[in-house]
């Protein structure tokens, strides 16, 4: 080691580099240089990230995303406060606007950011990922503590009992205590009554994962007005102050946070504003020589700005496929446009990359803070976050989630802790089925018409139900809005339903659970969650306390063999409530007054979406004829024909009837319905008829001798529900079917992958007239649900695609089902629809039904299908627009040139 070095060692030659210094001076250069942000997320964590002074708004997002780590990105974004304001009518709060410099919009950083759910999915259905959805739960959930979302005080308890079961898990009388809600913030304003009635609902749940009970909240809450309305003061043109909201339909008008008006983006021709006013200019309808403009006042100029902002960006993310520039180079007004992705690049992107299985932590609830009143102060929006976290619970052993049957003899109670009668003693559930039990949201039960109540008296020689009033399901429904349904215990005395309610007089008696394959079940009307019961026997309990109710269905069990006579009130606590928009035709004139966009196609799909979006399609579909006042069946009503007929009220109009013209008699349950494809000469042709009864197999094969048919469609299983759907009316592989005028032969019988469809060849010989053999195709759809509709349309598109594949010559395709109308109307409807999209016609659902009923009386039997099929076009629609833009690209690319 050297000790010492003199001065001169240091001369001449030499040289010295402060790494230190150069190290400090870099350091605060790069602080200079870059800006440290902090993001607080749904769950109440917080992130702080770092980027470029000079970086623009997309720089922080793609580090929020990527962090944590989302596919579905582009319904979240990130909202800040320049004043650190955020109250609900705060006009300072504001979206990070990923196309400009985050400098020059955010002025102070002290504040954090604040990552929300910007745009508000219509159906939560259409995200794909689990993470995806349980982001807008922790977003709704904090939308109703801070009161963004308003709901009704039943609804809200309803969605709280949900947020206990998914974060709480089954309720266990061991671990659950009187009081055990008390210190978690469900609601508003939380009150001891509000956490007893959470927990009653809360018992009813048991069995379902945390993924089934976010899925069901968010369910429910998509049907709220207020959910995902982005909420804007105004004044009317009479000085009054209303609420205008900005949602995926379009703008909607509220006043003390009540809905009385909608105007959808189809209606809306052009939004501008001018300083403090805000204008709407409706399409004009054809019985109108006017334009509609509604002018509205805003406080400010920067409110009227930040609402038009709102519109352009809800209405290109929702409505358009991708953005499009507003190119206004002398235009002296905003220039704002849309930058980023919309729902439909956005989906299309999930599809083609495919869903991502990922684990997470869901986060407890915040813990509520009483004051020493007990009361519960409600937080400050803008101490959101500062509250101390539940801490995790602990695992627990004894919660399964596969529900095992009970031992007991007598179930622990599952109502209000002052009632010593339990749910069993009343006749309801015993036992809790196996499998998570996820209550169903749809609207008032529709009744089927092969939904036949089966009888000992049943005629053995055709599969038809002894007709009486007491047995038809249509006379099942009293009126518009109540309805009757008659059980009868099974041998353990259970009808299988639970209720709720009934803790004061003003509580009314409600449906809580229906169990499956049970009487309750099963019964036509069937009984439904949500229900209200009216009556029981005669006797009125509308204003009966549950325990009374509870003795009155005790007394029935004992007495008459059992039958139980409920008056419902179908659905009373999920029903829909329509959207009040103004009277326009959803099937446009060519005379509206303002051009169009895009071509007929484009613009009836947008119509189509409106309606499936509002409600307003199955409203008009309600409201339409199930048999043509004018059209007679008296064919079908004669002595010889009554047994030829699978169901006595689904009769073939005598007008377009098929006439056999060589068996015993010319009757068979069958009409012709020929679809016209309008701007070409097809006609796409069709004999719809029911499922063939073992008597009348040989009139089904004479009909399909004598009409020339090369392909049956066939939409059922045999049997379904235990009961009998369809003959089998063919031969099994290698067999021989021979009657009196044909010989029918089987030679291939195959299922597709899915095991969804079976595909058969049979060889059909006319004996008496032609013995040259005729190839028969026939597929059989077996993977419809009894008595519902497919999850997805993709199954059912692949399905249809594979008829059309056949359906090439002019001989009619024989379609049937059971009876021979509804999923047989569907199935019409849906490759009628594909054909006008092929050579782009526009595609209106309600006049393609009309058309079918004027052929044969009550074609798609019932709303939900109704649904269905027009959710399977719109959907056949959007994925042809994609595959025709995808090719678009491919194209482009190949013919790209280096310049």
């Amino acid at each position: 080691m050297i000790e010492s070095v003199s001065k001169k060692a240091f001369g001449g030659s030499s040289g010295t580099y402060n790494v230190q210094a150069l190290e400090l001076a870099a350091a605060r250069e790069r602080k200079l240089k870059g800006l440290s942000i902090t993001v607080k997320f749904l769950d109440d964590t917080q992130h702080t990230f770092q980027v470029d002074k000079k970086s623009k708004g997309v720089a922080l997002l793609d580090q929020v995303y990527d962090h944590l780590e989302l596919v579905e990105k582009d319904y979240f974004g990130l909202q800040f406060s320049n004043n650190g304001c955020y109250n609900r009518s705060s006009e300072c709060i504001l979206w990070l606007d990923p196309a400009k410099s985050i400098k020059k919009q955010i002025d102070n950083f002290q504040h954090p950011l604040y990552f929300k759910v910007k745009f508000y999915v219509s159906d939560p259905s259409k995200l794909h990922e689990e993470y995806t959805r349980y982001q807008f739960y922790l977003q709704l959930r904090n939308d109703i503590l801070s009161e963004k979302l308003i709901l009704p005080p039943s609804i809200a308890i309803l969605l709280a009992s949900y947020t206990a079961q998914a974060e709480l898990g089954d309720y266990n009388p061991d671990e659950h205590n009187s009081n055990y809600l008390s210190n978690i913030r469900l609601i508003p304003n939380q009150t001891e009554e509000m956490e007893r009635k959470i927990a009653e609902l809360h018992k009813l749940h048991k069995g379902q994962l945390p993924v089934d009970a976010e899925f069901t909240f968010l369910d429910h809450v998509k049907r709220m007005d207020m959910y995902g309305v982005d909420l804007h003061v105004a004044k009317d043109s009479t000085n009054k102050t209303i609420q205008l909201g900005v949602t995926h339909i379009g703008i909607v008008v509220f006043h003390n946070d009540i809905k009385f008006n909608t105007f959808s983006w189809s209606k809306i021709m052009k939004i501008s504003f001018k300083r403090k006013q805000f204008f709407i200019q409706l399409r004009r309808e054809p019985s109108e020589d006017y334009d509609t403009l509604l002018g509205f006042n805003m406080e400010y100029y920067r409110s009227s700005k930040t609402l038009w902002k709102s519109c352009v960006e809800h209405h290109t993310f929702f409505r358009l496929d991708s953005p499009k520039v507003r190119r206004k180079f002398l235009s002296l007004g905003s220039k704002f446009s849309y930058s980023g992705r919309t729902e439909f690049q956005t989906m299309s992107d999930v599809k083609r990359k495919g869903i991502l299985e990922r684990k997470f932590v869901r986060s407890p609830s915040k813990q509520l803070i009483k004051d020493k009143s007990g009361s519960v102060p409600p937080p400050p929006l803008e101490d959101k976050g500062k509250v101390s976290l539940a801490p995790p619970r602990p695992s627990r052993p004894h919660d399964t989630h596969k529900v095992t049957t009970s031992c007991s003899n007598k179930p622990k109670q599952a109502w209000a802790e002052d009632v010593r009668i339990s749910d069993d003693d009343g006749g309801f559930l015993e036992r809790t089925l196996e499998g998570p039990f996820s209550p169903g949201i749809a609207g008032r039960v529709m009744s089927y018409a092969d939904e036949e109540i089966s009888s000992p008296a049943s005629n053995g020689l055709y599969d038809t139900p002894p007709y009486s009033t007491s047995h038809s399901p249509i006379s099942q429904i009293i009126d518009e809005h109540v309805a009757t349904v008659i059980l009868y215990p099974d041998e353990d005395g259970k009808y299988g339903f639970n209720v709720t309610g009934g803790t004061e007089i003003s509580v009314p008696i409600l449906v809580s659970k229906v169990a499956p394959n049970t009487s309750a079940d099963k019964c036509m009307p069937r009984l439904s969650e949500g229900d209200q019961i009216l009556q029981i026997n005669g006797h009125d309990v509308t204003n009966v306390l549950q325990p009374d109710v509870i003795l009155l269905v005790q007394e029935a069990r004992a007495i008459n063999s059992g039958k139980l006579v409920l008056t419902v009130r179908p659905n009373v606590l999920y029903q829909d409530e329509e959207y009040e928009e103004p009277p326009y035709q959803y099937v446009p004139a060519n005379d509206v007054g303002a051009p169009l966009v895009g071509n007929l196609l484009e613009q009836s799909m947008l119509f189509l979406a409106d309606g499936l979006a509002s409600g307003a399609l199955v409203t008009r579909y309600e409201t339409l004829y199930r048999k043509h006042p004018d059209l007679s069946c008296n064919e079908a009503s004669k002595p010889a024909n009554v047994n030829k007929n699978r169901y006595r009220d689904i009769s073939p109009y005598d007008q377009t009837r098929v006439v056999l013209q060589n068996s015993c008699g010319d009757y068979i349950n069958a009409n012709f319905v020929d679809m016209k494809i309008p701007g070409t000469n097809m006609v796409n042709r069709y004999i719809a008829t029911q499922g063939p009864l073992q008597t009348t197999t040989e009139d089904f094969w004479q009909m399909v001798l004598e009409q020339k048919s090369t392909l049956i469609v066939m939409l059922t299983t045999l049997v379904e529900k235990g009961r009998a759907k369809c003959h089998k009316y063919w031969p099994s592989v290698g067999e021989v079917l021979t009657m009196c005028n044909a010989i029918i032969k089987c030679t291939n019988e195959q299922n597709d992958d899915s095991n969804s469809f079976v595909f058969r060849d049979f060889i059909l010989i006319d004996v008496k007239n032609d013995s040259t053999p005729r190839e028969i195709k026939h597929m059989q759809y077996i993977a419809w649900p009894d008595h519902g509709v497919p999850d997805s349309p993709q199954q059912f598109l692949r399905f249809t695609q594979h008829i059309r594949g056949h359906h090439k010559d002019e001989k009619p395709v024989v379609v049937h089902c059971s009876a021979g109308i509804g999923r047989t109307g569907v199935l019409v409807l849906m490759e009628t629809a594909l054909c006008l999209m092929d050579v782009v016609e526009p595609i209106y659902p309600l006049e393609i039904v009309k058309s079918m009923r004027e052929q044969r009386a009550m074609m798609i039997q019932n709303a939900s299908q109704y649904r269905f099929v027009c959710e399977s076009v719109y959907a056949a629609y959007t994925e042809k627009r994609a595959s025709e833009e995808c090719c678009d690209g491919k194209h482009q690319s190949s013919t790209d040139k280096d310049i």
